[in-house]
């Protein structure tokens, strides 16, 4: 894993941004908060080892490497999701899955570039903002239960990952204009996985209202966030 006595980890969507520091053994969290407040955040005037800055695109798809090709991005993505020509469309390698995620950051994309050039790494140089979905694959690692549960939810938008050990089962995300709409989906995917929630615990990297992790406990053994 990254070092984590100095690090960030930004998370940005339609409606603005949160982030987490973790530094001298201690995690903070911002809450969720307005573009305005970029520039007299104290945290973000500083310099850390590790920045990570996640957007919540829903414009993505992940595709086994041996089909992927620099030049059919924007056709391969435009296959699966609604792109408009000037969407910038890029890639990014996920090789513990061998494949490749295809992205377009074209919702938050002016405020991930914002806080790409604000918040800088102690070496100077810049953190390349990356899907919600880049970083939830990667946290698949640090889950140690053998059925791996993550979820994310923002801005009417659910990113949800499912592992067994380290067999991929469902990388899909899902509009949910509200919670209970997101939890609809959460259980028909375990369902359709087999997936008891009563013996299983499910991983957050948003944060929950109390009355949110409440819904949850009702149906799961556990509830944590990451």
């Amino acid at each position: 894993m990254a070092n984590m006595k100095d690090r960030i980890s930004i998370q940005v969507g339609l409606s603005g941004y949160s982030f987490k520091i973790q530094a001298d053994g201690v995690t903070r969290s911002s809450g969720w908060m307005g573009a305005e407040r970029i520039f007299t955040t104290a945290e973000l005037q500083r310099r850390y080892e590790d920045v990570d800055i996640a957007v919540f695109t829903p414009k993505w798809t992940l595709v086994p490497a041996q089909f992927h090709h620099p030049m059919h991005v924007r056709k391969m993505l435009a296959e699966v999701v609604d792109l408009s020509e000037t969407d910038p469309v890029d890639s990014v390698e996920v090789p513990e899955f061998a494949a490749v995620l295809l992205y377009s950051n074209a919702i938050g994309e002016t405020l991930s570039k914002m806080l790409s050039e604000t918040v800088v790494r102690t070496d100077g140089s810049k953190a390349r903002p990356l899907p919600e979905i880049f970083y939830m694959l990667g946290n698949l690692k640090d889950i140690p239960d053998y059925n791996k549960i993550l979820a994310s939810f923002k801005d009417g938008c659910l990113h949800l990952v499912i592992a067994q050990g380290k067999s991929l089962l469902l990388c899909n995300s899902f509009q949910a204009p509200d919670f209970t709409t997101a939890e609809y989906f959460i259980f028909l995917a375990m369902k359709k996985l087999q997936l008891n929630p009563e013996v299983s615990t499910i991983f957050f990297r948003t944060e929950l209202t109390d009355e949110q992790e409440m819904s949850l406990y009702r149906y799961f053994r556990n509830v944590e966030q990451i």
